[in-house]
């Protein structure tokens, strides 16, 4: 038995990598129907590609940052299925992890571009579409650095712990309309984001803390997307406005954030 029924439409963004690629992966595994955003459309297709039946999903090119590329991306989903239910705000880039002085305005302004007012600006475009149908689900990917300093650099961590402040803000908006608003806050996991290709000069090393911490590991892909899943499903349907930690106990067990 399958989580959504046949007809149900999920738009999942930053879905050509990593976290992105494992929730579409997952959720038309379980039955619905996805639409695979990504500013790389060629690693959109190859998620859709890859998947066991490519026909319950299509690949759109998408720049959350851009207006008209969002809308575009939305009119295409809408054109492509008639409905959408479900929204995975996942798309996301990290920092150079450089203190207020040191950072840029250039690489400021991209970061919380992409972060944060990206998922504003996918949310506020499916939102009357919901609304139409009395009905819909938003999960925002935020992150442990919305709950901590060090988890980035000082645009990463001021764009994450906004994107709490929206997923509340929507929730106090359209929860009562039939909307719920949720986010997830990933610790340590391996995606091109933590492990990027030819490794990075500016990433910190976290091998020894993550041994240090109770999990002892890093995150899968895969168990962000089950989460994801899960806060899609009736089966939260009393959770909102919640910001579901998935760390593996970094933040409980005080190490260093990442």
């Amino acid at each position: 038995m399958t989580t959504f029924n046949e007809d149900s439409v999920v738009i999942v963004t930053g879905a050509g990598s990593g976290m992105g690629a494992a929730m579409v992966r997952e959720f038309v595994a379980e039955g619905a129907r996805v639409a695979a955003l990504d500013i790389n459309l060629t690693s959109a297709r190859r998620t859709v590609d890859e998947l066991d039946n490519p026909d319950r999903a299509v690949a759109v090119k998408v720049d959350v940052a851009d207006p008209e590329s969002v809308q575009a991306s939305i009119d295409q989903v809408r054109t492509w299925a008639g409905r959408i239910d479900v929204l995975c705000n996942n798309a996301g880039i990290i920092d150079s992890f450089q203190p207020a002085h040191e950072i840029s305005l250039a690489e400021w302004d991209r970061t919380i571009a992409v972060n944060l007012t990206g998922p504003f600006l996918m949310a506020r475009a499916v939102i009357p579409q919901m609304l139409e149908q009395s009905g819909g689900a938003i999960i925002n990917t935020a992150s442990i650095a919305s709950l901590s300093a060090a988890g980035g650099g000082t645009a990463y961590t001021a764009a994450k712990h906004g994107v709490l402040g929206l997923t509340r803000q929507l929730t106090f908006d359209y929860g009562r309309r039939g909307i719920r608003v949720n986010a997830i806050c990933p610790g340590a996991t391996l995606t091109g984001l933590t492990m990027p290709d030819g490794g990075s000069d500016t990433l910190p090393d976290n091998e020894d803390e993550i041994a240090r911490t109770p999990a002892g590991r890093w995150c899968q892909p895969r168990e962000i997307a089950r989460l994801a899943v899960y806060l899609a499903s009736k089966d939260a349907d009393f959770i909102h406005g919640a910001a579901m930690v998935i760390d593996g106990g970094w933040l409980t067990a005080a190490r260093n954030p990442i």
